[in-house]
């Protein structure tokens, strides 16, 4: 700025001096003084003087003003200074306090995995259809139901008496048009024998001391629909490891059960595969088929040997199983 007004003042200067030169070369070399000299001339000296000091006026205005036409003053050069603790201190403070005033928006909650419903609990509407049951699998059934009445009748008449009357073709084909699923035709032929078992102490295909009475057409439906309603998520392909798959078919009920484990045999519409909870391993297949369990159960009663650790004994004319690792001979 300082500058500035110096350069102002030498303009200044310089522009009377080359004013006066002027005045000087116009002027006679003597001249012939008979008045007063005219106040022209000193008027034109005063417009020179007030011309110059505008000049000085507007340079110091033009340096002075923010935003004007003078030059602005350099930015300080070299590195930042570096603040001090208290600074930093101060600078965290404020900058903490900007952002709890600032509105934080709302936490989106995770979203939760949709479950996906069992298919086989939700059957699309089908026909009612009376299936043929294959005649070597209807014969092969009733020999062993034969080998089962004649040592039930002779040794435990009273479990005898439970076995239920023949079922009907038709109230299969209901329930099996009702749950979505083939009933197998072993299971079939079975419940058109004896369509189930009656009481808590009916006649059943296990080695169970609790009693596992055999279920009816419509017990077997009724326990399926149950089933689903408890649990109708599908929750892989392998049913034997979910808590239900309406994929299986509860035939056999273990109701006096108090350990909490599963309360069903269980045979797999897709396959045939038999299975129960062990109330050691929990529920898996254990049989290949309904018929390879009642001919499991057969051999049992008619030898005298164990079945799934069990072995038969009669008490007052009902059958019961005894637990060999208890023990018994």
């Amino acid at each position: 700025m300082l500058k500035l007004v110096r350069l102002a003042l030498t303009a200044a200067i310089l522009t009377a001096i080359a004013v006066r030169l002027r005045r000087r070369a116009r002027m006679p070399e003597r001249p012939i003084v008979t008045q007063a000299p005219p106040a022209a001339p000193r008027t034109r000296m005063g417009l020179v003087w007030a011309g110059i000091a505008a000049i000085v006026a507007v340079t110091l205005t033009a340096a002075l003003v923010p935003g004007g036409t003078g030059r602005a003053t350099p930015a300080p050069t070299g590195p930042p200074r570096a603040l001090t603790p208290e600074e930093s201190r101060l600078a965290a403070l404020q900058a903490q306090t900007a952002r709890q005033a600032s509105p934080q928006p709302p936490a989106t909650p995770a979203p939760t995995p949709a479950e996906t419903p069992d298919p086989h609990c939700s059957p699309a509407p089908r026909p009612v259809t009376v299936r043929p049951i294959d005649p070597k699998v209807k014969r092969a059934v009733d020999r062993q139901w034969r080998r089962i009445e004649r040592w039930l009748k002779a040794n435990a008449p009273r479990t005898y008496r439970t076995l239920g009357a023949p079922g009907r073709a038709r109230t299969i084909a209901i329930a099996e048009a009702q749950m979505g699923a083939d009933l197998p035709d072993d299971l079939r032929a079975s419940l058109l024998r004896h369509n189930g078992s009656r009481g808590t102490d009916g006649f059943g295909f296990g080695a169970w001391f609790d009693g596992a009475p055999n279920l009816g057409i419509r017990d077997i439906r009724d326990t399926w629909r149950h089933m689903c309603r408890l649990d109708p998520t599908d929750r892989g392909d392998d049913p034997w490891r979910e808590f239900w798959s309406g994929r299986l078919i509860p035939f056999l009920s273990f109701a006096g059960r108090e350990d909490g484990s599963a309360q069903w045999a269980v045979v797999d519409s897709a396959d045939g595969s038999v299975g129960w909870d062990d109330t050691i391993a929990g529920l898996a297949p254990r049989m290949p088929s309904y018929y390879a369990l009642m001919r499991a159960v057969a051999d049992a009663l008619e030898k005298g040997t164990e079945f799934d650790g069990w072995r038969p004994a009669v008490e007052r004319g009902v059958l019961r199983w005894e637990y060999v690792e208890y023990g018994n001979p």
